[in-house]
């Protein structure tokens, strides 16, 4: 991207954490753009992330954009077809694009004070997987029942300053247990809190964890073999409060006592949490559980709002591509919201930043934190208290043949 006004240009500051001197030696130590003269690696991740913001569904839908004269002045380039973005896509090494994942990440997290979050109470990370189907005939390499194909999307997300931050993504097929994925995706980092569902629970690893200092809170299955060594006073929605020791003696038996709760949830289900983190209180362990729903929330977000569903390629290599620069876009959003000092919705920012993607960042800037000209008091509550000791007032008074006239309300007064 060329030009004489490109450090003014909302596109231009939407990419700029990307074109950073790691990255750029990276990209010549692996020699990524050796026989891509004409379309280098920036220019393919910048077109791919305008792709998933505007959630473009095909190649061709993307290779349609360069219609637009501001569009190819921005890229520098008059067009390039489906089938170039094609190649691109399928050629591009997977480490490259996980390499601007990790550089991006950890841009962000400095952002939001990522390091002081850290020495003040540990890292709180959570993890979670999300199934995304296929199409059998067309992703053969992806099969995991005998008419469907999928893959899944482990996702590590660092909780910080209430929002949360994708810390880890590794993709695979969708047919492998969730739990065998766990070694790849935890870091062994003393103090960290992990954060998952009943699909995580292995006993050996929960004890490893427990000699690394490792600290975890998840979510019990129901039939899981307790033996109790200490009951603790319950109160309020807590039916049980214990020291336990899980699995089956001679067998699976865990070396290390675990704290665990049984509550409710809304629906009246039983919820059994466990940690290894025995000081924590019981208000504090289901504070830290109830936030594994906001990995719920990142998914739903990623389903709704990047073009996760539909794939531009077909193999392997293309689906993780295209996964990794849709997260890495959602950090750039991120990124430019806070780089504004928006403090609204981030969809209100995401369509205001589609509207002026290719606009001066200045004016981007006036038109986020314009203020409406018109505003509305919205549907005021009627003070029925007010109105009636008013009315008693001028009945009391004397003043009272206004009452009379069908024209009259005291509520408009």
């Amino acid at each position: 991207m060329q030009g004489k006004d490109i450090n003014k240009s909302t596109f231009f500051q939407l990419f700029k954490p990307i074109i950073n001197e790691n990255f750029l030696s990276f990209l010549s130590d692996m020699e990524a753009d050796k026989y891509f003269k004409k379309f280098n690696t920036l220019e393919f991740i910048e077109l791919l992330a305008n792709s998933q913001i505007n959630q473009r569904a095909s190649l061709r839908d993307i290779s349609n954009d360069f219609n637009n004269d501001e569009f190819c002045e921005a890229f520098d380039c008059e067009s390039f077809s489906p089938s170039q973005i094609s190649r691109r896509l399928r050629d591009l090494p997977v480490e490259v694009v996980a390499y601007l994942f990790k550089n991006i990440t950890t841009q962000l997290g400095k952002e939001l004070g990522h390091d002081r979050i850290r020495q003040e109470m540990g890292r709180l990370l959570i993890l979670d997987s999300r199934t995304i189907s296929l199409c059998l005939s067309q992703f053969r390499w992806a099969k995991f029942r005998e008419t469907k194909a999928g893959i899944k999307l482990h996702l590590l997300l660092e909780f910080c300053n209430g929002v949360v931050i994708p810390e880890k993504a590794i993709v695979t097929p969708a047919k492998p247990a969730d739990k065998n994925m766990m070694d790849d995706m935890i870091i062994y980092e003393q103090g960290t809190i992990y954060v998952f569902d009943r699909a995580y629970v292995d006993y050996e690893k929960f004890d490893a964890y427990c000699k690394e200092g490792i600290y975890f809170v998840s979510r019990l299955k129901s039939n899981a073999i307790v033996e109790v060594i200490e009951d603790y006073p319950t109160s309020g929605n807590i039916t049980k409060h214990q020291l336990v020791r899980l699995g089956k003696d001679g067998s699976t038996k865990m070396e290390h006592p675990l704290q665990l709760i049984e509550t409710q949830d809304s629906k009246g289900n039983k919820i059994i949490i466990i940690t290894n983190k025995l000081e924590l209180s019981v208000d504090e362990l289901s504070s830290i559980y109830l936030y594994r729903w906001q990995i719920e929330v990142f998914f739903k977000w990623l389903k709704q709002q990047f073009c996760i569903k539909h794939f531009y390629g077909q193999s392997p290599q293309a689906v993780e591509n295209q996964i990794l620069i849709a997260l890495i876009t959602h950090c750039l959003l991120m990124l430019l919201k806070l780089k504004t000092g928006y403090q609204g919705l981030m969809l209100n920012f995401k369509r205001m930043l589609i509207t002026c993607l290719l606009e001066a960042f200045s004016t981007f800037i006036r038109k986020l934190h314009r203020k409406p000209k018109r505003t509305s008091k919205g549907r005021r509550k009627i003070d029925h208290e007010l109105t009636y000791k008013m009315t008693l007032r001028q009945v009391i008074a004397g003043e009272s043949d206004h009452l009379d006239d069908l024209t009259y309300d005291p509520v408009l007064l």
